[in-house]
């Protein structure tokens, strides 16, 4: 090799590294876009209706709060919407009052800005009111001292606001759909990153790459976020099913994704675990068998399988042939003297009981399904 290559060789793996973090932080924000349009679109409709129903119907001249609070309250969990608005409500009602009082008496002005604004904050607060409607009512009382001064029209901004909250929490009952798809997109999202997980776990084995391991243990220790947004999606799901009269016919397959949460969680923390006991076993300079290395790969492409069925609303069980398979590999793995390598065979085996009973079987059928362990040579 030159000198011109070798000096350029570092270069390009920059390069490389930078375009491959590019990618993944494209494709990390595409899927975020795709996951978010449904959310967007509907926000959009309702701010719109909000804003033609309190301008064409009703006959406000400045409605611009109703969508405002339209899109405020679609963007909070479905959960929260109802508490949400009537926080919205009751805190545009204290401000609109106090600021409409103050300025009939004493009229606008920055120190009557001041004053309407504790005045409202310490009405709320001795309502006993939380920290939306405290806000809510300090902001309010600021829109109606600067731009609706005028005493009597500040009182059409509480009516704005029931319209902005009516029209979403109808949007959000009628056409809860993505609420119901969440759950099924969170699932698939967790199964991916094992997958992701295993693959990343193989190659820096095979690599003795100590580096990429460490790295691929800290995007392991990474993936509580992944597990909450799972819960929040699960529990947002649940809420729809209660909530809305248009979900009763997604109420199977929302319960089977919420039933889900629990495995995925545990399979989660033991791949986890898998990660770092591999990460332990390079960072040794323990070479782990090839066998090991292929039931990684072996693994990461089951997961896959159960990831492509949650994503197409199938059952998670699609999966379940691929997995039994990685199960009767992990009975032919070798046995070896280096404590780090039974750690990793330990653990692989307990990642594949816990993927069993992610594709429905009970804790004992699982723990069936897995051969025992070769003797030592």
């Amino acid at each position: 090799m030159t000198e011109q290559g070798r000096s350029d060789t570092p270069v390009a793996d920059l390069l490389d590294r930078a375009w491959d973090r590019s990618r993944l932080s494209l494709r990390a924000r595409v899927r975020r876009v795709r996951s978010s349009a449904f959310l967007v679109l509907q926000s959009a409709l309702a701010a719109g209706f909000a804003w033609w129903f309190a301008t064409d119907v009703i006959g406000h001249q400045q409605a611009f709060f109703a969508p405002i609070v339209a899109v405020v309250c679609l963007g909070m969990s479905y959960g929260q919407r109802l508490r949400r608005v009537l926080e919205v409500a009751v805190g545009v009602a204290v401000g609109v009052f106090t600021a409409d009082l103050f300025v009939h008496f004493v009229g606008t002005g920055p120190w009557q800005v001041t004053v309407i604004v504790i005045a409202s904050m310490l009405i709320a607060l001795l309502l006993d009111a939380g920290r939306v409607i405290v806000t809510q009512a300090a902001v309010q009382s600021i829109v109606v001292t600067t731009l609706v001064a005028s005493p009597g029209q500040a009182f059409t901004r509480w009516t704005d606001a029931l319209i902005g909250g009516g029209v979403a929490l109808v949007a959000a009952t009628v056409v809860p759909q993505a609420a119901l798809r969440r759950p099924r997109v969170a699932a698939s999202a967790v199964v991916r990153k094992m997958s992701e997980l295993f693959r990343r776990a193989a190659t820096s084995a095979a690599d003795g790459d100590v580096e990429g391991a460490a790295q691929v243990l800290a995007s392991a220790r990474g993936t509580d976020g992944l597990l909450r947004e799972l819960g929040t999606a699960a529990d947002e799901g649940l809420s729809v099913l209660t909530s809305s009269p248009f979900s009763r016919g997604h109420a199977p397959g929302v319960r089977k994704m919420v039933d889900l949460v629990g495995p995925l969680d545990r399979a989660m923390r033991s791949t986890r675990v898998l990660v770092r006991r591999v990460t332990v076993a390079v960072g040794r300079g323990e070479a782990l068998p090839q066998g090991y290395v292929d039931v990684l790969r072996e693994l990461a492409d089951a997961t896959d399988v159960i990831a492509r069925a949650l994503a197409e609303n199938a059952a998670p069980d699609a999966g379940r042939i691929a997995v039994e398979r990685v199960a009767q590999a992990c009975g032919e793995l070798p046995r070896t003297p280096s404590l780090a390598t039974e750690t990793v065979l330990a653990q692989l085996r307990s990642v594949v009981v816990d993927l069993l009973q992610l594709t429905g079987m009970d804790v004992d059928e699982a723990v069936a399904a897995m051969p025992p362990e070769r003797p030592r040579d």
